[in-house]
């Protein structure tokens, strides 16, 4: 049987290593994305929160007896109702252990607030109306009488033994005291050091503003006693999970559906209160539920992100080498358990970075206060560590004389020692750093910055350049599902559990199956926002989804290709043992006789007999282990222009080379490149968190808070440098924050260059006008 696919030779164009345009960017430019608020169904009922608005306080009473007789009033409920709905408190996603070796600190955490509200914005109830007019009504009439007790806000003064407490059984308010590394060895190191650079470092607190606020439906079969959550996550499985844990039922009784998201940075991976509200109402009303937040409401409920305060210290001996570092500090947890990892694991493995530092010591207490909780936000933690580590070589740099770059070479880890075993408890698999180090100088014209500084300087402006020379380990492997599925019309179906928020997994994914199997590149598509469709999802975080779902699908693939050998030597009356499987097609070893993959698909879906002992489809859906994380490494070059009499900062250049290992897509890598490293600049000079003494956020509006514009980042220069990983059969290293490590570093190593001259030594961020200002101020009047 001759093969009758017809070969597009234009297929080229969709090999890995192409910038293929994102496959879903025609239907989201037409206005035809179909996002969370955009789910309806008839009949429904429409949700709004009634929030604490104390930072901290004892609940005496909640009367919601006028707001339950307000025309449309459908229900209020309480933590009372939940409880009695069988809706548990919300368990801890991610446990760590102390230093002595005893779990965190998990304090209880109920749905709806029920003895105490710890922070502006808590849930307190919920009324479900006909409209949300008359929920907003109603809501407001709800009345909770609270007796307000002292806040705490700031890491640093809630472990003090005076702060206010936010739960009795957290003694300090310490949910986790962690501890890394051989104190003794790192004490020693620092005192036989011939230099020890020391600073604090406040890596301030984010509001993670995604495009689409959080929104979702639910809806209940009585007869089936089933949910159907439509919600925007970053990974429908694991959610799923979750919310089954806290209902109380089999994981059989939840169904979670996600279409479109318009963003996350992490702050959409866990459940949130209003999830299990409207689920219980959907069940109670026999009738579905809608919420969708307020931006007002995102500010003070969505989680938060950064927020550290860490004193890091680097001992040098007098040649420069690196001996150790030191972490010490604090990071905020907020009102309730969010995410430790970010200030304890993610510092310990991400900090050394591409140096070959013997010793590492990281002692963080993650402590509660009253402000909203901290969650995952882009990087959650390699950028902050990047940052601590990158300011204390530049600083060093400059407290010992030697020059910025020389002591980053004289410190790399070289590329003949990999596979590297470092201190950290990580091995490095691959890297070349000091070729790449040397390529970005290249690239930023590192001589002509001079010229550059005296142009400023003509204008009147002071001009600084910084590196960031970083690297950081990508997210937890896991376990994922890779699924191939061939459609009755032709289609091929990829089924994984990783979930795209706004990166684009279709067109790379596609590429990578079109590359293993030969299928034309527009046949492809992609399933990942049903739960009831996944057997495995790990979702999308921590830069992870090429590595886990990319492995997934040539798992997958190899099995397809396995099936098919068997089903071909029949319809081919061969061997399996003769059948050969090149681009796409089956072949008979040493003849022209073969049958397409897409052909012998189509005969099996339009009902080729095949004998009970082979495979009876080509479909597979399979469980694969995560291969181990990687280390997506590069070198960005920012500089900036101050000026003095106002305090304004200007990035007026920029270059970044990036090894992300073998790139499958480079125009979708750049585009999160240059989306992280925008949101670095945002977070460097203008995004500010601030929180009064009464616990209120005083930023918590555009009008308070700055986000980065289009006119705050220049265009950017960048090459690729690239080392394939050889922990994964692609050899992908994961991008997607990778940007926001590189441009923290970067930026404020710029600023404090310009400074230099006034003698400032460092600046924490944001950087803003008036910080610089006052600072240059200071300065001048010593």
């Amino acid at each position: 049987m001759n093969d009758l696919t017809v070969i597009d030779l234009d297929e080229d164009r969709f090999a890995i290593g192409q910038p293929v345009p994102r496959g879903e960017d025609p239907v989201l430019l037409r206005g035809q994305g179909h996002y969370s608020d955009d789910f309806s169904r008839p009949g429904q009922a429409y949700a709004v929160m009634v929030r604490s608005q104390y930072g901290h306080g004892v609940i005496r009473g909640i009367d919601t007896e006028q707001a339950r007789t307000m025309p449309g009033v459908l229900a209020v409920y309480t933590a009372a109702d939940l409880a009695a709905g069988g809706i548990s408190p919300m368990p801890a996603r991610q446990v760590m252990n102390n230093r002595d070796g005893t779990p965190m600190l998990q304090p209880v955490r109920h749905v709806l607030a029920t003895d105490r509200v710890r922070h502006v914005g808590e849930a307190v109830a919920c009324v479900i109306a006909e409209t949300v007019t008359a929920a907003k009504d109603a809501a407001e009439l709800v009345a909770v009488e609270i007796d307000p007790l002292p806040v705490v806000t700031e890491p640093a003064r809630a472990a003090a033994a005076d702060a206010p407490q936010l739960y009795d059984e957290v003694p300090r308010n310490v949910g986790l005291d962690f501890h890394f590394g051989d104190s003794d060895q790192v004490a020693a190191a620092f005192a036989s050091a011939a230099h020890v650079t020391n600073l604090r470092l406040r890596n301030n607190r984010i509001v993670v503003n995604p495009m689409e606020p959080r929104a979702a439906l639910a809806e209940y079969d009585a007869e089936q006693h089933h949910w159907t959550l439509h919600v925007g996550c970053q990974g429908v499985f694991g959610f799923r999970n979750y919310i089954a844990q806290v209902m109380g039922v089999g994981r059989d009784k939840v169904r979670v559906v996600t279409d479109r998201v318009g963003g996350s940075f992490g702050m959409k991976q866990p459940n949130m209160p209003e999830y299990f509200c409207i689920l219980h109402g959907a069940r109670m009303l026999g009738r579905p539920v809608k919420w969708t937040d307020e931006r007002s409401g995102s500010f003070v409920s969505d989680t938060h992100g950064r927020d550290h305060d860490m004193t890091a210290e680097l001992a040098l001996d007098r040649d420069g080498n690196f001996l150790a570092v030191r972490l010490t500090g604090y990071g905020n947890l907020g009102a309730t358990y969010g995410a430790p990892g970010p200030s304890t694991r993610n510092a310990q493995r991400n900090t050394l970075g591409v140096y070959k530092t013997p010793l590492i010591e990281v002692n963080t207490q993650c402590v509660f206060t009253n402000t909203t909780p901290v969650g995952a936000y882009r990087g959650a933690g390699r950028p902050e560590a990047n940052y601590y580590m990158e300011r204390l070589v530049d600083t060093a740099a400059r407290e010992m004389g030697i020059d910025q770059l020389e002591l980053r070479r004289r410190n790399h880890i070289p590329r003949e020692a990999m596979p590297y075993k470092s201190p950290n408890g990580t091995t490095y698999d691959s890297g070349d750093f000091t070729n790449l180090l040397n390529k970005a100088v290249a690239l930023a014209d590192w001589p002509g910055f001079a010229k550059r500084k005296e142009e400023s300087r003509a204008r009147g402006k002071l001009r600084g350049r910084g590196i960031s020379d970083y690297l950081e380990l990508t997210g937890p492997p896991g376990r994922e599902m890779g699924g191939i599925r061939f459609e009755p019309n032709g289609d091929v179906t990829i089924v994984t559990g990783t979930l795209d928020y706004g990166q684009g997994h279709w067109s790379p994914f596609a590429q990578v199956l079109a590359a293993r199997l030969g299928i034309p590149f527009r046949r492809i598509r992609l399933l990942q926002g049903d739960s009831d469709e996944l057997i495995a999802g790990g979702g999308t975080g921590g830069s992870k989804s090429m590595i886990v779902s990319g492995n997934a699908i040539i798992g997958a693939a190899d099995k397809v290709i396995e099936r098919g050998k068997q089903i071909a030597a029949h319809v081919l009356e061969a061997a399996a043992a003769d059948i050969e499987f090149h681009a796409g097609r089956f072949v008979i070893a040493g003849t022209d006789r073969a049958v397409g993959l897409m052909e012998l698909a189509a005969q099996i879906n339009g009902g080729l007999a095949l004998p009970p002992e082979l495979p009876q489809s080509l479909d597979v859906a399979e469980i694969y282990d995560g291969p181990p994380s990687a280390f997506p490494n590069g070198c960005h070059i920012a500089e900036v222009e101050v000026d003095a009499e106002t305090g304004i900062v200007e990035v007026v250049k920029y270059t970044f080379v990036n090894d992300f290992g073998v790139v499958i897509n480079p125009l979708l890598v750049n585009g999160q490149a240059h989306g992280g490293i925008v949101q670095g600049i945002g977070q460097a000079l203008r995004e500010h968190t601030v929180y009064d003494a009464d616990g209120q956020l005083l930023t918590g509006s555009y009008m308070d808070y700055a986000m980065p514009r289009a006119d705050d980042a220049p265009l950017f220069q960048h090459e690729f440098h690239s080392v394939p990983a050889t922990t994964n059969p692609l050899g992908a290293k994961g991008c997607g924050e990778a940007g926001c490590a590189g441009a923290l570093p970067s930026v404020v190593n710029a600023l404090v260059d310009a400074l230099a001259e006034f003698g400032i030594r460092h600046i924490d961020m944001p950087a803003t006008p008036e910080r610089v200002w006052r600072a240059i101020r200071a300065a001048r009047s010593r």
